[in-house]
Protein backbone atom coordinates (compact mmCIF):
# COMPACT_ATOMS: atom_id res chain seq x y z
CA UNK A 1 0.00 0.00 0.00
CA UNK A 2 1.25 3.61 -0.44
CA UNK A 3 2.48 5.34 2.64
CA UNK A 4 0.05 8.40 3.85
CA UNK A 5 3.75 10.76 2.92
CA UNK A 6 3.03 10.01 -0.18
CA UNK A 7 -0.27 10.02 -0.64
CA UNK A 8 -0.23 14.01 0.96
CA UNK A 9 2.54 14.61 -1.76
CA UNK A 10 0.46 13.42 -4.37
CA UNK A 11 -2.59 15.76 -2.83
CA UNK A 12 -0.58 18.71 -2.42
CA UNK A 13 2.01 18.51 -5.22
CA UNK A 14 1.47 15.74 -8.08
CA UNK A 15 -2.22 17.03 -7.94
CA UNK A 16 -1.70 20.39 -8.81
CA UNK A 17 -3.07 20.35 -12.29
CA UNK A 18 -0.89 18.75 -14.86
CA UNK A 19 -0.78 19.79 -18.51
CA UNK A 20 -0.86 17.95 -21.43
CA UNK A 21 0.59 17.75 -24.77
CA UNK A 22 -2.41 18.08 -26.58
CA UNK A 23 -5.40 20.11 -25.27
CA UNK A 24 -9.03 20.52 -26.12
CA UNK A 25 -10.04 24.47 -25.12
CA UNK A 26 -12.94 25.59 -26.91
CA UNK A 27 -13.32 28.38 -24.74
CA UNK A 28 -10.96 31.23 -23.71
CA UNK A 29 -11.91 29.94 -20.74
CA UNK A 30 -10.47 26.54 -21.29
CA UNK A 31 -7.54 28.02 -22.68
CA UNK A 32 -7.12 30.21 -19.54
CA UNK A 33 -7.25 26.93 -17.36
CA UNK A 34 -5.01 25.39 -19.80
CA UNK A 35 -2.41 28.23 -19.63
CA UNK A 36 -2.40 27.49 -15.75
CA UNK A 37 -1.69 24.36 -16.15
CA UNK A 38 0.46 23.99 -18.40
CA UNK A 39 2.80 26.39 -16.00
CA UNK A 40 2.31 23.97 -13.13
CA UNK A 41 3.25 21.06 -15.08
CA UNK A 42 6.67 22.83 -15.87
CA UNK A 43 6.96 23.62 -12.10
CA UNK A 44 6.31 20.25 -11.01
CA UNK A 45 9.66 19.07 -13.41
CA UNK A 46 11.75 18.71 -10.46
CA UNK A 47 9.44 16.85 -8.23
CA UNK A 48 8.08 13.94 -10.73
CA UNK A 49 6.94 10.83 -8.63
CA UNK A 50 8.96 7.77 -9.64
CA UNK A 51 6.92 4.85 -8.64
CA UNK A 52 3.12 4.89 -9.64
CA UNK A 53 0.25 2.61 -9.05
CA UNK A 54 -1.58 1.57 -12.44
CA UNK A 55 -5.57 -0.15 -12.04
CA UNK A 56 -5.84 -2.30 -15.21
CA UNK A 57 -9.49 -3.07 -15.71
CA UNK A 58 -10.42 -6.57 -17.21
CA UNK A 59 -13.52 -7.22 -18.09
CA UNK A 60 -15.44 -7.33 -21.27
CA UNK A 61 -18.13 -4.82 -21.71
CA UNK A 62 -21.08 -5.68 -23.83
CA UNK A 63 -21.35 -4.71 -27.41
CA UNK A 64 -23.34 -1.88 -27.83
CA UNK A 65 -24.37 -1.55 -24.42
CA UNK A 66 -23.25 1.94 -23.76
CA UNK A 67 -26.01 2.28 -20.58
CA UNK A 68 -24.56 -0.97 -19.02
CA UNK A 69 -20.92 -0.56 -19.56
CA UNK A 70 -20.81 2.96 -18.29
CA UNK A 71 -23.10 1.06 -15.14
CA UNK A 72 -20.11 -2.07 -15.07
CA UNK A 73 -17.50 0.20 -15.19
CA UNK A 74 -18.31 2.70 -12.43
CA UNK A 75 -19.21 -0.63 -10.08
CA UNK A 76 -15.73 -1.68 -11.11
CA UNK A 77 -14.14 1.74 -10.20
CA UNK A 78 -16.16 1.50 -6.99
CA UNK A 79 -14.42 -1.53 -5.66
CA UNK A 80 -10.40 -0.12 -6.78
CA UNK A 81 -12.14 3.37 -4.54
CA UNK A 82 -12.59 1.10 -1.74
CA UNK A 83 -9.59 -1.13 -1.75
CA UNK A 84 -6.54 0.74 -3.54
CA UNK A 85 -5.15 3.99 -3.88
CA UNK A 86 -3.80 4.25 -7.62
CA UNK A 87 -2.15 6.90 -9.65
CA UNK A 88 -3.22 5.24 -13.30
CA UNK A 89 -6.37 3.74 -14.50
CA UNK A 90 -6.38 1.88 -18.41
CA UNK A 91 -9.54 0.74 -19.37
CA UNK A 92 -9.73 -2.11 -22.35
CA UNK A 93 -10.15 -0.50 -25.97
CA UNK A 94 -13.51 0.97 -26.70
CA UNK A 95 -14.76 -0.30 -23.17
CA UNK A 96 -17.77 2.34 -23.48
CA UNK A 97 -19.52 0.88 -26.73
CA UNK A 98 -17.92 -2.94 -26.44
CA UNK A 99 -15.86 -2.11 -29.36
CA UNK A 100 -19.01 -2.87 -31.63
CA UNK A 101 -17.16 -2.44 -34.45
CA UNK A 102 -16.44 -5.63 -34.67
CA UNK A 103 -19.58 -7.04 -36.00
CA UNK A 104 -20.47 -7.62 -39.00
CA UNK A 105 -24.45 -6.07 -38.20
CA UNK A 106 -22.83 -2.96 -37.57
CA UNK A 107 -21.60 -0.63 -40.71
CA UNK A 108 -19.32 2.13 -40.98
CA UNK A 109 -22.64 4.81 -40.67
CA UNK A 110 -24.28 2.92 -37.81
CA UNK A 111 -21.04 3.83 -35.73
CA UNK A 112 -22.48 7.03 -35.11
CA UNK A 113 -25.27 5.40 -32.86
CA UNK A 114 -22.48 3.96 -30.50
CA UNK A 115 -20.16 7.17 -30.16
CA UNK A 116 -19.88 9.93 -27.60
CA UNK A 117 -19.02 13.81 -27.46
CA UNK A 118 -16.50 13.76 -24.57
CA UNK A 119 -17.09 16.89 -23.56
CA UNK A 120 -21.39 16.99 -23.53
CA UNK A 121 -21.84 12.97 -22.83
CA UNK A 122 -23.06 12.29 -18.85
CA UNK A 123 -21.38 8.85 -19.24
CA UNK A 124 -17.35 10.63 -19.61
CA UNK A 125 -18.52 13.23 -17.09
CA UNK A 126 -18.60 10.41 -14.48
CA UNK A 127 -15.08 9.73 -15.63
CA UNK A 128 -14.05 12.69 -14.89
CA UNK A 129 -15.79 13.24 -11.37
CA UNK A 130 -14.19 10.05 -10.42
CA UNK A 131 -11.07 10.72 -11.53
CA UNK A 132 -10.85 14.44 -9.73
CA UNK A 133 -12.29 12.55 -6.69
CA UNK A 134 -9.58 9.72 -6.32
CA UNK A 135 -6.80 12.19 -7.44
CA UNK A 136 -6.01 9.74 -10.86
CA UNK A 137 -5.10 10.00 -14.34
CA UNK A 138 -7.90 7.82 -16.44
CA UNK A 139 -6.94 6.03 -19.77
CA UNK A 140 -10.58 5.54 -21.15
CA UNK A 141 -11.74 3.70 -24.58
CA UNK A 142 -14.42 4.56 -26.04
CA UNK A 143 -15.81 5.72 -29.43
CA UNK A 144 -15.80 9.50 -30.16
CA UNK A 145 -17.94 11.44 -31.98
CA UNK A 146 -16.64 13.96 -34.14
CA UNK A 147 -17.45 16.08 -37.19
CA UNK A 148 -15.16 14.06 -39.46
CA UNK A 149 -16.35 11.12 -38.25
CA UNK A 150 -16.06 8.67 -35.19
CA UNK A 151 -12.83 7.52 -34.09
CA UNK A 152 -11.39 4.60 -31.90
CA UNK A 153 -10.27 6.61 -28.60
CA UNK A 154 -8.60 6.72 -25.43
CA UNK A 155 -9.42 9.75 -23.50
CA UNK A 156 -7.12 11.18 -21.24
CA UNK A 157 -7.98 12.63 -18.35
CA UNK A 158 -5.60 14.13 -15.74
CA UNK A 159 -6.09 13.90 -11.33
CA UNK A 160 -8.21 16.69 -11.85
CA UNK A 161 -10.40 15.40 -13.98
CA UNK A 162 -9.76 17.32 -16.80
CA UNK A 163 -10.25 16.27 -20.20
CA UNK A 164 -6.21 17.07 -21.59
CA UNK A 165 -5.73 14.83 -24.37
CA UNK A 166 -7.53 11.94 -26.92
CA UNK A 167 -5.90 9.48 -28.66
CA UNK A 168 -7.41 8.26 -31.79
CA UNK A 169 -6.27 4.82 -33.45
CA UNK A 170 -3.73 5.22 -36.15
CA UNK A 171 -3.53 1.67 -37.58
CA UNK A 172 -6.79 0.56 -38.85
CA UNK A 173 -7.34 -2.77 -40.41
CA UNK A 174 -10.59 -5.36 -40.87
CA UNK A 175 -13.20 -4.04 -39.15
CA UNK A 176 -11.41 -0.93 -37.59
CA UNK A 177 -11.95 0.61 -40.95
CA UNK A 178 -15.29 1.13 -39.81
CA UNK A 179 -13.61 4.24 -37.50
CA UNK A 180 -11.56 7.67 -39.30
CA UNK A 181 -7.81 6.51 -38.34
CA UNK A 182 -6.04 8.98 -36.20
CA UNK A 183 -3.46 11.45 -37.35
CA UNK A 184 -0.73 12.10 -34.38
CA UNK A 185 1.43 9.97 -31.93
CA UNK A 186 1.69 12.61 -29.16
CA UNK A 187 2.98 12.61 -25.28
CA UNK A 188 1.64 13.66 -22.77
CA UNK A 189 3.03 15.44 -19.32
CA UNK A 190 2.12 14.58 -16.21
CA UNK A 191 3.52 14.33 -12.84
CA UNK A 192 5.28 11.34 -13.06
CA UNK A 193 6.96 12.49 -16.39
CA UNK A 194 5.93 11.95 -20.08
CA UNK A 195 4.00 9.30 -21.07
CA UNK A 196 2.34 8.08 -24.65
CA UNK A 197 -0.64 5.85 -25.50
CA UNK A 198 -1.26 3.32 -28.13
CA UNK A 199 -4.46 1.40 -28.88
CA UNK A 200 -4.55 -2.40 -29.32
CA UNK A 201 -3.09 -3.33 -33.23
CA UNK A 202 -1.21 -0.21 -33.10
CA UNK A 203 1.56 -2.21 -30.57
CA UNK A 204 2.18 -4.41 -34.21
CA UNK A 205 3.95 -1.55 -35.74
CA UNK A 206 7.35 -0.93 -33.88
CA UNK A 207 7.54 2.80 -35.34
CA UNK A 208 4.95 3.74 -32.32
CA UNK A 209 6.81 2.45 -29.60
CA UNK A 210 9.48 4.18 -31.06
CA UNK A 211 8.02 7.37 -32.22
CA UNK A 212 6.63 7.85 -28.54
CA UNK A 213 9.86 6.53 -26.74
CA UNK A 214 11.87 9.14 -28.87
CA UNK A 215 9.78 12.46 -27.78
CA UNK A 216 10.73 11.15 -23.94
CA UNK A 217 7.85 8.56 -22.71
CA UNK A 218 9.02 6.47 -20.11
CA UNK A 219 5.53 4.47 -20.40
CA UNK A 220 3.04 3.43 -22.76
CA UNK A 221 -0.39 2.79 -22.07
CA UNK A 222 -2.28 0.28 -24.28
CA UNK A 223 -6.32 -0.13 -23.87
CA UNK A 224 -7.19 -3.24 -26.50
CA UNK A 225 -9.49 -5.68 -26.80
CA UNK A 226 -7.88 -7.51 -29.88
CA UNK A 227 -5.40 -10.38 -29.70
CA UNK A 228 -3.58 -11.45 -26.76
CA UNK A 229 -1.83 -14.53 -25.38
CA UNK A 230 1.81 -15.88 -26.19
CA UNK A 231 2.57 -13.96 -29.35
CA UNK A 232 1.17 -10.79 -27.37
CA UNK A 233 3.58 -11.68 -24.54
CA UNK A 234 6.73 -11.80 -26.80
CA UNK A 235 5.73 -8.78 -28.72
CA UNK A 236 5.32 -6.60 -25.97
CA UNK A 237 8.59 -8.00 -24.04
CA UNK A 238 10.42 -6.58 -27.50
CA UNK A 239 8.78 -3.42 -28.00
CA UNK A 240 9.55 -2.92 -24.43
CA UNK A 241 12.93 -4.32 -24.67
CA UNK A 242 14.12 -2.42 -27.92
CA UNK A 243 12.72 1.19 -26.35
CA UNK A 244 13.91 0.49 -22.82
CA UNK A 245 9.97 0.87 -21.47
CA UNK A 246 7.35 0.25 -19.69
CA UNK A 247 4.00 -1.00 -21.50
CA UNK A 248 0.85 -1.43 -19.86
CA UNK A 249 -0.89 -3.66 -21.77
CA UNK A 250 -4.79 -3.90 -21.04
CA UNK A 251 -7.10 -6.22 -22.06
CA UNK A 252 -10.47 -7.66 -21.05
CA UNK A 253 -8.66 -11.00 -20.10
CA UNK A 254 -5.03 -10.01 -19.84
CA UNK A 255 -3.47 -7.77 -17.50
CA UNK A 256 -0.08 -7.40 -18.94
CA UNK A 257 3.08 -5.21 -18.19
CA UNK A 258 6.56 -5.54 -19.66
CA UNK A 259 9.46 -3.55 -17.97
CA UNK A 260 12.48 -1.46 -19.68
CA UNK A 261 14.79 -5.14 -19.61
CA UNK A 262 12.04 -7.09 -21.53
CA UNK A 263 11.04 -8.50 -18.04
CA UNK A 264 6.82 -9.31 -17.42
CA UNK A 265 5.95 -7.38 -14.42
CA UNK A 266 2.40 -8.37 -14.19
CA UNK A 267 0.26 -11.01 -16.34
CA UNK A 268 -2.89 -11.73 -15.00
CA UNK A 269 -5.33 -13.54 -16.60
CA UNK A 270 -7.50 -14.60 -13.67
CA UNK A 271 -11.00 -14.77 -15.08
CA UNK A 272 -12.21 -14.12 -11.57
CA UNK A 273 -10.43 -10.30 -11.41
CA UNK A 274 -12.19 -7.63 -12.81
CA UNK A 275 -9.36 -5.40 -12.03
CA UNK A 276 -5.47 -5.80 -11.08
CA UNK A 277 -3.24 -2.78 -9.49
CA UNK A 278 0.34 -2.89 -9.90
CA UNK A 279 3.28 -0.85 -9.26
CA UNK A 280 5.70 0.16 -11.49
CA UNK A 281 9.13 2.34 -10.71
CA UNK A 282 9.67 4.44 -13.81
CA UNK A 283 13.47 5.47 -12.77
CA UNK A 284 14.11 1.83 -13.86
CA UNK A 285 13.01 3.46 -17.71
CA UNK A 286 15.80 6.13 -18.65
CA UNK A 287 13.62 7.00 -21.83
CA UNK A 288 16.20 8.84 -24.45
CA UNK A 289 18.91 7.77 -22.02
CA UNK A 290 18.54 3.89 -22.53
CA UNK A 291 21.23 2.01 -24.77
CA UNK A 292 19.46 1.09 -27.67
CA UNK A 293 18.09 4.76 -27.61
CA UNK A 294 21.73 6.47 -27.59
CA UNK A 295 23.06 3.71 -29.51
CA UNK A 296 21.00 3.76 -32.67
CA UNK A 297 22.50 5.10 -36.08
CA UNK A 298 20.10 7.08 -37.85
CA UNK A 299 22.73 8.23 -40.48
CA UNK A 300 22.47 4.96 -42.10
CA UNK A 301 18.58 4.00 -41.59
CA UNK A 302 17.70 4.56 -45.47
CA UNK A 303 15.91 2.80 -47.92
Amino acid sequence: MLTQTRREFLKTAGAAGIGASQVLAETRKGNDRQGKENAEAKAQTKKKNSKIRVAQIKVYPDKGEIKANHTKLMKIFKDIEKNHEVDVVVTPEGFLDGYVATEKSVTKDDMVKYAVDPLTSKYTQAISDWGRRNNAWIIYGCARKAADGVFNTALIYNRRGHLVGMYDKVHLQRHDLKYTPGEHLNVYESDFGLFGVMICADRRWPETARTLTLQGARVIFNPTYGMHGDLNLCMMRTRSYENGIFIVFSHPEQSLITGPNGAVVCNNEDKSQTHVVTEIDLSEAPADMSGHIIDRRPDVYKL
